[in-house]
């Protein structure tokens, strides 16, 4: 089992999906995607069932409680929870748009990635990638410790 691997490949999964979404409309909601004890990946979707414009902060709790849920029963190696984020960009004096990509993995890998993006003439123009540390423990952690 290697988290880190397992994760890349989780991320390159659901990352397409990111694109698609800004290139389309502009933003997308937070959805995720975990991967299977087997290795077979799965995406997840989140909805409010109370409200048609649900907040992102609502979505993410939807998320983590279901991830929460699918490690705990052990059907789960890793999750991503993928988020449309404002955020200090490293060697530049400001604020822009990434996609971010939460990461987890059961052998206590937790990282999360940053894709910088730009949208120019309908088209999703990437900056610098950068990733650090997922927050351990995370207050949403998947996985039992």
């Amino acid at each position: 089992m290697n988290g880190k691997k397992d994760c890349e490949r989780l991320m390159n999964s659901v990352l397409p999906l990111a694109e698609r979404m800004l290139r389309d409309y502009g933003e997308f909601h937070p959805y995720g995607g975990y991967m299977k004890p087997n290795g077979e990946v799965v995406h997840v979707g989140a909805e409010d069932e109370e409200t048609e414009f649900p907040k992102s902060k609502d979505l993410l709790y939807v998320l983590r409680k279901s991830f929460s849920e699918l490690a705990q029963a052990g059907k789960c190696e890793a999750t991503a929870i993928v988020l449309d984020v404002r955020v200090s960009l490293p060697e530049e004096n400001r604020k822009g748009n990434a996609i971010q990509v939460c990461l987890e993995h059961r052998d206590g890998y937790s990282a999360d990635v940053f894709f910088p993006y730009e949208i120019e003439d309908g088209r999703v123009k990437y900056g610098t990638t950068f990733a650090q540390e997922g927050r351990v423990p995370r207050p949403w952690c998947a996985f039992p410790k």
